[in-house]
């Protein structure tokens, strides 16, 4: 679709393909495989399968829409998408890494990708290097030469810690490293990394994109060139896939993004201001607040602070920091407990027992993650009745 257009109108329209029936919404092609005029004309797309629809594995119009549309929102040239943020992680690593190569990451990462990298990775050979996020010379020193990737996720989960990506894109390409930068906590609504010097943008589409919790889905959203020739081969041939169904759901989604981001946003700041000045919160993580130490490169390259709020509470110990983080959860009533982000529902969860339980005690403390963190992702209800739900264990 024509660059000429907005955010929001590319987020209704764009990657649209119509049948010959003239539907208005996007069909959804629930098949497996395509049927050809001739066996010539199937030696022939299959031969250029990039180019034609074959086999659902690897194309199919519903999934393309989906692609097409959301390269249109992060202002890349082309995307594949994948079966969930997970898959799209490791499809860009086995895409573009081998043996022997080196990756410089984040440490301030979700924890299924910290064990990615950690113990799946390693076992082919990759090697990664942990990093402040924050920390510009962390970033440059940790550079070898066969440093062929750096990975970043900003803001970072759970402590919504914003990295500085067009610095950080400097010194990869100094490095002549690929930057992948995870933009699942924003969305292309409040960031767009490629413009800010990233080569890659991947997304956990299961969160913010769909906006609901209805389905799983990832995308990575780059150069064609690195798209089409490194990714989409190994996505054809590994074979994780995004289903058309879920492709479908997507784009749904997508058409009120922008609406549910801005609203969410709007109740995040107001929510962590509340629990800022609570008695019993010992710290509130949230890039729209001014005491956010990375406030000023958040308004630089967000639109907004986003709808994630992490807060640790106060506790003598770790244990009693535990006892209190666990109180507050149960005693809501509108919350969901449930380690999923980005609905229209608000989400709680303790993150050093879920999300990030399977990593060390020791990685959770270099990441910052303490038993008295609780993240909170906001949703579309009134802010004021989730203060009170907040309010009421946080009174006990």
């Amino acid at each position: 679709m024509d660059d000429q257009f907005n955010f929001d109108t590319l987020a209704v329209r764009s990657g649209t393909l119509r049948s010959e029936f003239g539907e208005h919404s996007e069909a959804l092609y629930l098949t497996s495989s395509f049927v050809f005029a001739s066996a010539a004309d199937a030696a022939e797309r299959f031969k250029k399968s990039e180019d034609y629809y074959t086999y659902s594995r690897f194309t199919n119009p519903t999934v393309t829409m989906f692609q097409d549309r959301l390269a249109a929102l992060e202002g890349g040239e082309a995307c594949m998408a994948t079966a969930s943020g997970m898959s799209a992680i490791l499809s860009v690593v086995m895409a573009a890494l081998q043996a022997g190569d080196h990756l410089v990451s984040s440490q301030s990462l979700f924890g299924s990708t910290l064990g990615m990298f950690s113990q799946i990775f390693s076992k082919f050979g990759i090697t990664t290097t942990f990093v402040d996020p924050t920390d510009l010379d962390a970033w440059k020193n940790a550079v070898r030469p066969e440093t062929k990737m750096f990975f970043l996720e900003t803001p970072s989960n759970p402590l919504t810690e914003i990295a500085d990506i067009e610095a950080i894109s400097k010194i990869a390409k100094a490095a002549n490293a690929i930057f992948v930068v995870d933009n699942c906590f924003c969305s292309p609504a409040l960031q767009q990394p490629l413009k800010l010097g990233a080569d890659v943008v991947m997304h956990s589409a299961t969160k913010f994109l769909d906006g609901q919790g209805r389905v799983l889905g990832g995308a990575l959203v780059g150069s064609k060139q690195f798209i089409m020739e490194k990714v989409f081969p190994f996505v054809r041939s590994a074979g994780p896939t995004l289903s058309a169904f879920n492709a479908w759901v997507l784009l749904k989604g997508m058409e009120t993004l922008s609406l549910r981001v801005d609203k969410q946003s709007s109740n995040a700041l107001d929510i962590a201001r509340w629990l800022e000045q609570h008695p019993a919160v010992n710290r509130v993580f949230y890039p729209g607040l001014e005491s956010h130490p990375q406030y000023e490169i958040a308004k630089r390259q967000q639109k907004s602070g986003g709808a994630i709020v992490s807060f640790e509470l106060k506790g003598d110990t770790p244990e009693a920091m535990r006892a209190n983080a666990w109180r507050v959860i149960d005693s809501t009533k509108i919350c969901s407990i449930t380690g999923n982000l980005g609905d229209t529902r608000t989400t709680i969860t303790h993150p050093a027992t879920t999300t990030h339980a399977r990593i060390t005690p020791e990685a959770r403390a270099a990441a910052g993650i303490s038993e008295g963190l609780i993240r909170l992702a906001v949703g579309l209800e009134n802010a004021g009745d989730i203060r009170a739900d907040l309010a009421r264990g946080l009174g006990a």
